[in-house]
């Protein structure tokens, strides 16, 4: 089986799984490939939790949830030297970032040195106690989720932290015909237990993918569209009148790069052996979602970020 065939039998899977979240399936997919990190924004109940825990058993990896609340130490996620009488030296125990695929389940129920605990892990995939620095595993997922009802007794995430998640996802609520599969299902579970998936994919199929869509073809025209979507973020002037009065600050290279790696993998995913306007397009809400800020005006006039975004996708023309 090809890398491309065993991702499309586990979004399958996970699709059958997860009813009425699509997006959110296929998001986890292109972050998996794209060697990224995801935030989940979504209400309590649609199944954020239950969508890594189902990634995780269709991967050969380990997979550890951590409740963030407000009383969470950084040593509660990263580890620490522990002191051993019988040998009369410290020894590291490590801590749940030190597996394959994480949940840091209602990641702003944490005060920020908490929350940036997890920055040198996301960013470098590495942590750092003491004098002593340890390598994470080459295959690690960051996936956070938040919500977005309750925000008392909660620590908004800081622009650096949200800058080192490669896609800001917004989930809402299922219709009614999905509403009633979802009945059906719980049912069956609750009757029969839940369905394994089919096979594991090994870890090496993942790394395989990820060198099918870094090869990927992008034409010239394409890299210039990419490329003058993020720079209309830090100088919208030169677009739109309007854009301007909306955009206080811009997306960093690092919002590039994410369009670059989330575009190539969308295309892969889709089967397409080269990136289109569509696929450049299909991910920038969920890459620059959480990269551009308002200006005090846009949050006055009631703005939000999907209307910037479809403000600057109206005024940069395709290459």
């Amino acid at each position: 089986m090809s890398p491309h065939e065993a991702l499309l039998a586990l979004r399958h899977y996970l699709t059958n799984q997860i009813l009425g979240q699509e997006r959110l399936v296929d998001r986890l997919l292109i972050a998996l490939l794209a060697d990224g990190h995801l935030l989940v924004e979504g209400a309590p109940g649609l199944a954020k939790t239950k969508a890594i825990k189902y990634l995780a058993e269709g991967l050969e990896a380990s997979f550890q949830r951590i409740q963030f609340t407000p009383d969470l130490l950084p040593s509660d996620i990263t580890g620490s030297d522990i002191y051993r009488p019988e040998s009369a030296l410290f020894e590291f125990q490590q801590g749940p970032v030190f597996h394959n695929l994480i949940l840091a389940d209602e990641i702003n129920r944490a005060p920020a040195k908490v929350q940036s605990a997890l920055l040198e892990a996301m960013a470098e995939h590495q942590v750092s106690i003491g004098n002593s620095t340890y390598p994470l595993p080459s295959l690690f997922l960051v996936t956070a989720t938040q919500n977005p009802i309750e925000q008392e007794g909660t620590y908004p995430l800081p622009e650096a932290q949200l800058d080192r998640f490669l896609m800001h996802v917004k989930i809402g609520f299922p219709d009614a015909q999905i509403e009633r599969k979802i009945l059906q299902q719980a049912r069956g579970i609750a009757l029969h237990g839940e369905t394994k998936p089919p096979q594991q994919l090994t870890q090496d199929i993942i790394f395989a993918a990820r060198k099918e869509i870094l090869n990927l073809y992008m034409a010239d025209a394409m890299e210039e569209y990419l490329i003058q979507l993020v720079i209309a973020t830090r100088t919208p002037a030169k677009y739109d009148a309007q854009l301007a009065q909306w955009i206080r600050f811009g997306a960093s290279p690092r919002g590039s790069i994410a369009i670059d790696r989330c575009a190539r993998a969308h295309a892969w995913l889709a089967g397409r052996d080269y990136v289109s306007p569509e696929d450049i397009q299909a991910v920038i809400f969920d890459t620059l979602r959480h990269r551009i800020i308002l200006s005090f005006e846009a949050e006055a006039a009631g703005i939000d970020q999907e209307q910037v975004l479809q403000l600057l996708l109206d005024v940069v023309a395709v290459a």
